[in-house]
């Protein structure tokens, strides 16, 4: 009954690309949600307790008109949830006004915060702030939220919410000829990195601090397809990238002062969902993609040591968008996926088998 009551999730955008990425969280009392981006607003699945089984939702929360259906997710050591989305509302006169949108949800369940619009780099020009790319946005480890947009001019911008809720005004990285879609990360000590694919390479800024303060690095020599980059912390100080090459589509990974390493994976679409957890004892990156024959495909390999080399395993069935990783409230690695009718999928790995092994998909 809950499901005929709230709209579909819009997994995929007109241009094939996912809407979301990395929205499976675990919060603070140990319970998982899963969110999925819809026309005008949110939806969320919640764990009843945590490690599972029984979920509540889908619930339709965070509503605005005017609300694309895209979703940008960033969770902080406190546990909140932030949540960016775009907003484009008409003004008369054939303007619409394009406004990028900052929701929180404090603990896991309950209500989220009513959406605040943070504008954009051109509040005086409606025409340039509707051409922005798409926000990607990241917590540092004081707690400072950032969000970037790629500009008109092909470099980037960011705005970003000091501890005490207070928002700096939106600031300009430079840089040019920036396409498609960026990826931000903090490192495990709480740096944020974030990179911009460009024509001639991958554009990097580093945080300097915890301030709210970009610095341009060295471009990263690589030709990236366009949607394809995601970022995972795997150390203190250390963001590793992970894109497909714009030529072969094969996976590769890249952290500062490397160069690109090849992990396979060629036969995969979008970008990747990534989780770092413990396999066997050993500390390992996991990597979950849509295959080509549009199911949920999963690798894993000893975190930094990408010559190890991945396997790539296909499971469960068909799914939109792109699938999402976690680990549960008991350290269970849990996939999850978004079946074509709208409904959340999940597995979990098992726990009588060593390696990677996955339970059979469960329909939430």
């Amino acid at each position: 009954m809950k499901r005929n009551r709230v709209p579909a999730p819009v997994s995929t955008a007109d241009d094939g690309s996912p809407t979301a990425t990395g929205w499976l969280l675990r919060g603070k009392d140990g319970r998982l949600t899963a969110y999925a981006a819809t026309d005008g607003g949110v939806l969320r699945w919640t764990e009843t307790r945590p490690a599972g089984p029984e979920w509540s939702g889908p619930e339709l929360l965070a509503t605005a008109a005017g609300l694309e259906p895209y979703l940008s997710i960033a969770q902080g050591a406190d546990g909140y949830v932030h949540l960016f989305g775009v907003r484009k509302t008409a003004q008369g006169g054939g303007e619409i006004r394009t406004d990028v949108m900052h929701a929180i949800q404090y603990q896991t369940g309950r209500p989220v915060k009513d959406w605040q619009p943070l504008g954009t780099p051109y509040p005086n020009d409606w025409k340039l702030a509707g051409q922005i790319g798409r926000p990607v946005s990241a917590v540092d480890g004081a707690g400072n939220v950032h969000v970037f947009v790629r500009n008109v001019g092909g470099g980037v911008c960011a705005r970003s919410q000091a501890a005490t809720g207070a928002w700096g005004p939106w600031a300009d990285l430079k840089g040019s000829g920036a396409h498609g879609t960026l990826a931000a990360a903090a490192s495990g000590g709480g740096r944020t990195e974030i990179v911009a694919p460009a024509r001639e390479g991958v554009m990097r800024w580093v945080q300097d601090g915890n301030k709210a303060v970009f610095t341009r690095e060295t471009d990263i020599p690589a030709q990236v397809q366009d949607g394809t980059v995601s970022a995972l912390a795997t150390g203190e100080d250390r963001v590793t990238f992970l894109w497909r090459d714009d030529k072969a589509a094969e996976v590769h990974a890249w952290r500062q002062d490397g160069v690109p390493e090849p992990l396979g994976g060629d036969t995969g679409t979008g970008p990747l969902a990534l989780l770092r957890a413990s396999v066997d004892g050993h500390d390992c990156t996991l990597m979950a993609h849509r295959d080509a024959d549009g199911r949920p495909a999963l690798a894993a390999y000893p975190t930094e040591d990408e010559s190890a080399g991945a396997v790539w395993t296909g499971t469960g069935e068909v799914c939109v968008g792109a699938p999402a990783l976690c680990a549960d409230a008991n350290g269970r690695v849990v996939l999850a996926a978004i079946a074509p009718d709208g409904g959340l999928r999940i597995t979990r790995q098992k726990t009588n088998e060593s390696g990677l092994a996955m339970e059979a998909w469960t329909r939430v």
